[in-house]
């Protein structure tokens, strides 16, 4: 790799832009001092910083692009800035969002055009949490990343089409972030303890205490970090030797969390007994085992798809606002975060608890693939078939089709399976919350196909 060009910090006082990366303090927090230096250290993220990865070939090659980098709290946004930082010939320099706005940017920009008028150097400006920036201060940005003067890095956790200007959105390159996974949180907890012991610490930790601090993580390598610092402080440092425990790391925590294994029997046994609970309308029930699952760590999007999930199969149609309720306590979870986030799913199944049940959607829909396993692709009837050209008119598509709102409450009688499964019926509403209306409009559409045909017929005489 080419020489990397001097960098300087410019402006030293709080909320200024700072250039280069300075070496951790030794009394950084852990998280910080385990900071990878370089592409190899990075643990995880292989999809975008893979040996064949774009971002990673970008890095290699200093052709970065303005990107934004999207991920949950702890999945490497603000390494990948600063490895980023540590192998470009850019100027490197930092803002954030939550304390710097349009002021500190024109100061970025100033030293950009200084780089660039001193010797034709490029500028990588990263922003962390740029989702906190407004819509007038994101639009300062435009006309310098799309001339290319500034190479933006966001990074943030919100979701970029819904935070992120469109405008600016479209000249930049997102990249996902996905959780840690445990075995990415293991090395890197490895890799604290080892850090630990170069400092002086005199460590040595059982397997399933360091599995509690990758379960404490939840896929965040900074929560699992300092979960293992927090424990070393507590038992004094270095002092005296230290031995982790499981049971030594429970206690300094003082987490249960650690002690449930989101991936075991016990997993299975809660999500189990929270959605019977739900099923057989007990709100106690469902409240419980859900605190239980909450409190023990469990991943709170896993809960609200099952929440979703459950609104489908176990509701249905007997109440259409079940589905729209749990959508909504996805979104204000995912909106809210955690704790606050944690009434909404709550709320969430409380409803479904304690709404009218059916399982008739579910059932009906496995009838119908079962007819398709069954049957095969039957062809649609031609009069019911679309027919947009004259060639298809001429071979009798659409031919016959009796268009609803030409007919009486917008009901007709005609023919709409495949002539094989004509007689099948795969749904049948139950006399159960809003199905109870479903089932009497259907009777009603009966009663009036019924004497439509009893009319025609004595006409015909």
């Amino acid at each position: 790799m080419k020489q990397k060009t001097e960098q300087h910090t410019f402006f030293p006082e709080e909320s200024q832009p700072q250039a280069g990366r300075p070496a951790p303090l030794a009394d950084a927090p852990l998280a910080e001092r385990c900071r990878p230096r370089g592409l190899d250290e990075i643990v995880g993220q292989e999809a975008i910083l893979g040996p064949d990865g774009p971002l990673r070939k970008a890095i290699e090659r200093d052709r970065v692009p303005s990107m934004i980098l999207w991920g949950p709290p702890g999945s490497g946004k603000t390494t990948i800035a600063h490895v980023v930082a540590e192998a470009t010939q850019a100027l490197f320099l930092r803002l954030s969002a939550t304390d710097s706005g349009v002021k500190e940017f024109r100061k970025v920009v100033e030293k950009a055009q200084q780089a660039r008028q001193r010797n034709n150097q490029k500028t990588i400006l990263f922003i962390d949490e740029i989702h906190r920036w407004n819509k007038s201060q994101q639009d300062a940005l435009l006309p310098y990343v799309e001339s290319g003067l500034i190479t933006l890095i966001g990074a943030t956790t919100e979701n970029p089409s819904f935070e992120v200007n469109s405008a600016l959105l479209s000249r930049v390159t997102v990249f996902t972030l996905s959780l840690l996974e445990p075995a990415h949180l293991h090395t890197i907890v490895t890799r604290g303890i080892q850090i630990l012991r170069k400092q002086g610490v005199k460590l040595e930790a059982d397997a399933d205490a360091v599995e509690a601090f990758v379960q404490v993580g939840n896929g965040d390598a900074r929560g699992a970090l300092t979960a293992l610092e927090h424990v070393v402080n507590y038992y004094g440092g270095d002092e005296q030797p230290l031995h982790l425990t499981l049971e030594a790391a429970a206690k300094a925590l003082q987490e249960k969390r650690i002690l449930y294994d989101k991936s075991g029997e016990e997993h299975y046994n809660l999500i189990s007994a929270l959605h019977k609970s739900m099923r057989g309308s007990d709100p106690q029930g469902t409240l419980y085992w859900l605190a239980r699952m909450l409190e023990g760590g469990e991943d709170p999007l896993y809960l609200a798809r099952r929440i979703v999930r459950f609104a489908t199969e176990d509701i249905g149609l007997a109440d259409p606002n079940a589905l729209l309720l749990a959508i909504a306590a996805k979104e204000a979870y995912h909106f809210l975060g955690s704790p606050e986030g944690d009434l909404a799913l709550a709320q969430a199944a409380l409803y479904m608890a304690t709404a009218p049940k059916s399982n008739t959607v579910y059932a009906a829909y496995n009838k119908a693939q079962a007819v398709i396993k069954k049957k095969g692709y039957l062809p649609v009837p031609l009069h019911i078939r679309n027919a947009p050209t004259r060639l298809m008119k001429a071979l009798h598509y659409g031919k016959g089709y009796q268009y609803a709102h030409d007919f009486a409450d917008a009901v007709v009688k005609q023919d709409y399976l495949p002539d094989a499964i004509q007689n099948e019926v795969f749904y049948t509403p139950t006399n159960r919350g809003f199905e109870q209306k479903i089932q009497q409009r259907m009777k009603e559409w009966e009663t009036l196909l019924t004497q439509r045909e009893e009319q025609k017929g004595g006409q015909d005489q």
